[in-house]
């Protein structure tokens, strides 16, 4: 499965920070973790400080999935919006999701501690046309039912704060960060206490055994768990027997640095429309924008039409502010999946015994993945977690 383009703004900035050997020989472990990205990298650090013996392996170098094609924006906020998402999956469960969402958000800010561009903002959710303002007015008012903290902003008061469009949810809780630098220093971390780390390394079978699993790589060798964990993200779609995800094509790019003094706050941007579109600063001084989202899945066609999507994204990004200068640097596409309510898949699989997964699909695949670290070292330690029917396969 292709995943991205070749250049990712991530990998070009911070280059190959730590490349690890692959796994040449027969090793046993408690707890197998297929999948290097950020998934992979929260779960081996969480098990790891709960005293799991750890492997992780990654076909890929470490962080050169997924994780390296990501925007980074990290909201509590679903694709679904809680008012729709309750009516899918109920009120408890849609209010906890959005809930858990707040919580991972801090969760990550600690992990990251001062390296990997972590920053708290607050985010706009900008109606980018008047037809969209009743709903956004009828989600702001479901979130303060719940306590969430949003104010809602018209369009004078988005005017006054230096931004075009006709009505917005203000949250404060948001942040963004860079995932490559945050997943390698969660690695480092684990090594520390004693996770073994392996790239370049594919799981080619896993088989069920009496005392856990048996899992062999590419390479002929044998790994022997008590159990696997699949944070192998939209990878994970080629080996469940039920298709539980969407797929489509999303695009982005990174402009060179400049004086961004004047964007209130540095506020997370996302807008209403259709295809989506969303902004966010970096620790570096550029302005990252993303979305065009279309339904071309074959890599050769999505990567031509890179251009083409970057100066669409420019226009949008004018639509927010008309007057701003901005000049692309870099530029890439990525495959993006959905589910059929805007959750991540996490827990465990009728059909895989002795194996977990985390599958952080959608908008919120990095805190969904904080979420799943906890949930999936309770449910490999025996103990019980709340959360668990949340994400559930079977909901």
């Amino acid at each position: 499965m292709h995943l991205r383009s070749d250049l990712p703004f991530w990998t070009v900035r911070n280059g190959l920070i730590r490349v690890y050997p692959p796994l040449d020989t027969d090793i046993r472990c408690d707890a197998l973790i297929v999948g290097g990205g950020i998934s992979g990298a929260l779960l081996a650090h969480r098990l790891a400080g709960k005293g799991v013996d750890c492997v992780v392996i990654d076909r890929h170098d470490i962080g050169n999935g997924s994780t390296s094609a990501s925007t980074a924006l990290l909201q509590y906020e679903i694709d679904t919006p809680l008012h729709k998402l309750r009516a899918k999956v109920g009120n408890q469960a849609a209010d906890r999701a959005y809930l858990l969402g707040i919580e991972a958000i801090h969760r990550l800010q600690k992990a990251a501690g001062k390296d990997c561009g972590f920053a708290m903002r607050p985010s706009l959710q900008i109606a980018t046309v008047k037809e969209d303002v009743k709903a956004l007015q009828r989600e702001c008012e479901m979130r303060r039912s719940v306590k969430l903290p949003v104010a809602f902003l018209d369009q004078r008061d988005l005017k006054s704060a230096g931004f075009r469009g006709a009505a917005a949810i203000r949250s404060t809780v948001a942040g963004e960060v860079d995932p490559y630098q945050l997943t390698h220093r969660l690695m480092r971390l684990a090594l520390a206490k004693g996770v073994r780390v392996f790239d370049r390394t594919t799981a080619m079978r896993y088989s069920p055994s009496q005392r856990g699993v048996v899992v062999k790589t590419d390479r002929g060798v044998t790994i022997r768990a008590k159990a696997v964990f699949f944070a192998t993200g939209y990878e994970t779609s080629t080996i469940l027997p039920k298709n539980i995800v969407s797929f489509k094509s999303t695009y982005a790019f990174v402009s060179e640095p400049s004086d961004i003094d004047w964007w209130k706050d540095r506020a997370i941007i996302w807008g209403t429309g259709n295809p989506y579109m969303y902004l966010r600063t970096t620790h570096d001084g550029r302005i990252l924008v993303g979305g065009e989202d279309d339904g071309v899945l074959d890599p050769d066609r999505r990567d031509r039409q890179l251009g083409a999507k970057t100066t669409r994204l420019v226009r949008r990004f004018h639509s927010i502010f008309p007057k701003q200068e901005i000049e692309p640097a870099f530029a890439w596409a990525g495959l993006f999946g959905s589910t059929k309510d805007g959750l991540a898949y996490i827990g465990k699989h009728e059909c895989f015994p002795n194996a977990y997964f985390g599958l952080g699909f959608g908008g919120n695949g990095i805190t969904f993945s904080e979420i799943a670290s906890r949930i999936l070292t309770d449910q490999f330690l025996g103990r019980k977690n709340p959360d668990t029917d949340v994400f559930r396969f079977e909901r």
